[in-house]
Order: C-alpha cells, then structure tokens, then sequence
C-alpha cells in the first residue's frame, strides 16, 4: 500500500460534483419535461422502451456491493468464486422474466408487489411484502453507502464516513427531484460507464499484478479447494445459498418489480436477458480481481474484504485509471442507491398512503403523494447513514437479506398463478417460515445428530422447491413438481449430513421449504371460493386517473419498434 492516498481532496470532491452535478443536470431536466405525476415519479408511465429498461436493469443488479462482494467470494473460494456469485446472480436475473410476464399480466399498472397483494389477500400480506422490502432496501442503501465509504477512504484523505455522507448526499440530490424517472435514466449514462471502466480495468490489473507468470508464480497462495474449479466449499458456502438468496431478490425485491411495472409489457423478455448477459459478464469480471490479489498474496487492509477493490487500485493503477476505477465503483453505488430509494418511496407512497386513502374511501392526492415520497427519500438515506458507520461484512447482508425474502417466494408467487391461495395461508407461512430461518440461520438450535437431521430433511425438501420453481417459470406446474421432486430425491443423498454444516445454506432451504408447505397445505385444505384474478387490474389502476395513459410522457427509446430477441 502506499503511504500516500493516490488522490487528494481536492480531487475527489472534484470527481465527486461533477459525477454527481451531471447526473443532477440529468435529474432537472427530466423534471422540467414533465408535469408533477405520482404515478410517473412510481413507474415512468409503465412504457420505457427496450434500451433504457436493459441499461437500468443491469445497472440496478451491478451495484457496487455486488462487485465487492464478487471480489470477496474471488479472494475467498478462489477461482470459482466469481463464477458462482456472476453466474448464478445472472441467471436469476433471466428467471424473472416468466414470473414477471405473468405479474404484469395479472396487474398491467400495478406500482408495488405489496399493492397486488392487498387486492389477492388483504393488508397483512400487503404489511409483510411492504415490511421486508423496506428492510432490504434500507440494507441494500448502507451496503452501498459502506462500499462508497470504503472507496474514498482508501483512495483519499477523507475518513470513511465523510465518505458515505458524500455518496449519500450525492444519490439523494439528483433522485428525489424526478424519482423513479432520474433512476432509470441516469441508469443509462451509468453503465455505459461502468462498462467501459471493466474493460479497461479488468485486462490492466492482469498485467500489473503480473499476467501469466503470476498465475504460475502465485499458485503456491492458494489452498487445494481455492484451485479447484469444481470446489465443494465454493459451491457450499457461496454458490448454493447464493443461488437461493438471489431467487429470492429475484420475486421479493422492489427495485426489480418497480422496474417490471415501468418497462413496456412486450419488452419484458429482451430486457431481462440483455440485463443477464450484462450482469454476468461484468460481475464475474470484476470478481476475478480477487483471484488476482489471491494469487498475488494480497492481504486485505485491515482484514476487511471489503477494502480488497479500492486498496488494488490505489496500490497499482496510475492517476488516470484510479479516476477510471472511482468512476466505476461511484457508478455502480449510485445506480443501486437510486434504485433503493425510488423503491423506497413507491411503498411508502403507494401501500401505506395511496392505499389506506382508497380503502378508507378518501380521494388521493398525488401532491401530498409526492410530498411523502420525497420525504421518505431523505429519512431512507439518514437511516441507511447510520447503520453504514457499523461498517458490516457486503457479502453477509447480501446473503442474509435473500434468504430472509425466501420466506416468501413461495407464497407471492403461488398468488399469481393459484385461485385458492388464502390470506391466512400466505401470512402463516411467512411468519412459520421467518421462525424457522432465524434460529438456523444464527445457530441458536442445539448441534445434535436428531436436529441436524431435521434440518437437513426440511432443507432437501428445500433443494426441491428452489428447483422445481425454477422449472416451473419457464416449462409450467407439472414440469416444476416432477423435477423438483426427482432433483430433490436425487441429491438427497449427498445433502443428508453435510448441510447442516452451513448456517448460510441450510437456513435459506428451511425458510423456502416451511414456507411452501405450509402455504400449499393450508390451501389445499381451504374451501374458500376460488379467486378471480381480474379484480387485481382493476384494483391497481394509476393514482393520477385524470391523465390519459397515452398522453402521458413516459421515457422511451428513439426507436419505439418492439425488440425481439
């Protein structure tokens, strides 16, 4: 490390106000186009067009926090680390589309899944969806805060929280003005960025840290499990509980629907698989990075993973790529950060005020609509400030947010697809579910042969419901039932007395399997009428009826032709 940050302060404030002043100019400009709409500063009029809807998505799923933490399963697991935090991240992203075909569907101009799910089952379900994704995002803003902290704090003389008050500062400027749409447009300008700062990064760290020969050199730093591609402990520990964790940020996650509710109904398909391709080859990318410091004997500075990215840069890159480097880390932290709050304020506009309004009869004001939002906004950001300065491990909140949203993907998908789902099977499934992932997750159940065993049982019944949903979006029910029970009975044998082992792992396959047995027990068990999915439609209109959908300004592409992929 060099005794001397490689940029001072004067720098990064510079580099700081103009990132943040272009994307401020960005914000007034989209505002000055528009009228004051709640329904635009939700979902942009649910027409973005192909370009724009896939630049945002990628830009939305590469945050900072999963670069570093991409970095840190690389330094971590060794050479498949990156593989199975890119790969599967990515193919997450490709499996929301058949859900999220089928969501838009059932709610055309819905603005939250938690405002579905009070018209599918009433306000506790609405509280539950509406609760945990208030959770995720107010983590995911202080894993973002932390990353940016982390950055300019190695990288110059300010301290660490200095640091997270600056992004902080910079991301709530441009975002509460515009909302959703300065999110999904500064999007835009930002991954191109991004992506252009990975390919010029990525090959120049190789060579620097020493290209082929410390691949030959450096293989002496590495443990036989962190050389072999095929690694059980990578799978184990990162890959597996990823894999479940990220379908969960797949169906839960608000900063995803609020982008399936904005895009264009017939583009849903090419831009979740544009953003997949994106997604993968970027993070894995940048994973590699911590394969790289692994090979080259790196010690993270302070023992903190999460320094590994900023403390190459200031170590090896010269002045110019360090500006390159601070450009695609502050890109990445604030495309995320935006996202968060945008979601943030949709909730708290739509499921709490627009909501209690229209159930208790009251017009809805799309004034006072936006007023609330901007004022969740800053309270968002304060409060995402405050946990950053704990300063905790990326890679673990990553893993505990998606498992803790396990409790749900059963439950809010079944609800799309199955007239009989009851309120009262949705929210004991959750709850049942959330009380067995906690104690599993946490290690608060006694360690004996008798327990182990039944938490593995729950959690092969686990491996089957991850499985057969995954089946399930793309080739139906009966494909989904059949292969998740054969994957399930298949790999019973190898999971029965190893995943016990892993908190990580083993608390996620709990929360979807108590989840998905007691929610489809109490179904079929119910003999309530069946549900007409049309009410949704009609119950998730827009908040701003005067203005005629066609006349509105949604944010399009130049070519408005429908994208095939």
């Amino acid at each position: 490390m060099p005794t001397e940050p490689p940029l001072g302060i004067v720098s990064v404030i510079l580099l700081l106000l103009l990132f943040y002043g272009l994307t401020m100019y960005m914000s007034v400009k989209i505002s000055r186009g528009n009228d004051e709409n709640a329904d635009d500063y939700m979902t942009a009029g649910h027409g973005i067009g192909f370009g724009i809807s896939a630049a945002s998505m990628t830009a939305t799923w590469i945050w900072a926090s999963s670069m570093y933490a991409s970095a840190t399963s690389g330094y971590l697991y060794g050479i498949s680390g990156p593989i199975h935090y890119g790969l599967w991240g990515a193919l997450m992203i490709l499996f929301i589309y058949p859900f999220g075909k089928r969501i838009r569907a059932v709610a055309p101009r819905a603005h939250t899944l938690a405002q579905v799910m009070a018209v599918r089952h009433g306000r506790s379900s609405q509280l539950m969806l509406a609760g945990s994704n208030v959770l995720g995002s107010v983590i995911s803003l202080m894993s973002n805060f932390i990353a940016g902290g982390a950055l300019i704090a190695m990288l110059s003389p300010l301290t660490f929280i200095q640091g997270v008050f600056a992004i902080a500062g910079g991301v709530l400027l441009y975002t509460i003005g515009s909302g959703f749409r300065a999110s999904v447009l500064t999007d835009f300008a930002q991954v191109v960025a991004m992506l252009g700062a990975v390919v010029v990064l990525v090959p120049t760290f190789f060579f620097l840290l020493g290209g082929t020969d410390l691949l030959r050199e450096g293989a002496t730093n590495l443990t036989p499990e962190q050389s072999n591609f095929f690694s059980s402990e990578a799978f184990l520990m990162q890959g597996a509980p990823y894999i479940a964790a990220v379908l969960a940020y797949a169906i839960g996650n608000q900063t995803i629907a609020q982008r399936l509710f904005a895009v264009r109904e017939d583009l849903i398909k090419p831009t979740f698989i544009t953003a997949t391709i994106g997604y993968g080859a970027t993070v894995i990318g940048v994973g590699m990075l911590g394969v790289l410091a692994l090979y080259a004997g790196v010690q993270p500075a302070g023992g903190d993973p999460n320094n590994l990215l900023p403390q190459l840069a200031a170590s090896h890159l010269a002045t110019p790529l360090i500006v390159i480097f601070f450009v695609m880390i502050i890109g990445s932290l604030s495309s995320t950060a935006d996202s968060d709050l945008a979601a943030l304020s949709s909730i708290v506009m739509t499921d709490i005020y627009g909501q209690t309004a229209r159930r208790s009869g009251r017009a809805v004001s799309p004034r006072t609509m936006l007023l609330i939002g901007r004022l969740t906004m800053v309270l968002a950001t304060a409060a995402a400030v405050s946990f950053a300065a704990l300063e905790l491990s990326i890679l673990d909140l990553l893993v505990f947010v998606g498992a803790l949203w396990g409790c749900l993907v059963f439950p809010v998908i079944a609800s799309f697809y199955w007239t009989k789902v009851t309120n009262s099977a949705f929210t004991v499934s959750v709850l049942l579910a959330l009380a067995a992932f906690l104690p599993v997750r946490f290690g608060w159940l006694p360690r004996t042969t008798g327990m182990d065993l039944v938490v593995e049982l729950i959690g092969v019944v686990g491996i089957g419901v991850v499985l057969g949903l995954m089946l399930f979006g793309f080739f139906g029910p009966k494909v989904g039932t059949i292969g998740g029970t054969i994957g399930a009975l298949a790999l019973a044998p190898f999971a029965i007395g190893l995943i016990a082992d892993y908190a990580a792992l083993s608390g996620s396959l709990v929360a979807y399997a108590v989840s998905t047995l007691v929610c489809a027990g109490m179904t079929f068990a119910s003999r309530g009428e069946p549900f007409d999915f049309d009410v949704i439609a009609r119950r998730t209109d827009d908040f701003d009826p005067e203005d005629d959908p066609s006349t509105s300004s949604p944010v399009t592409d130049l070519d408005d032709e429908p994208a095939t992929v």
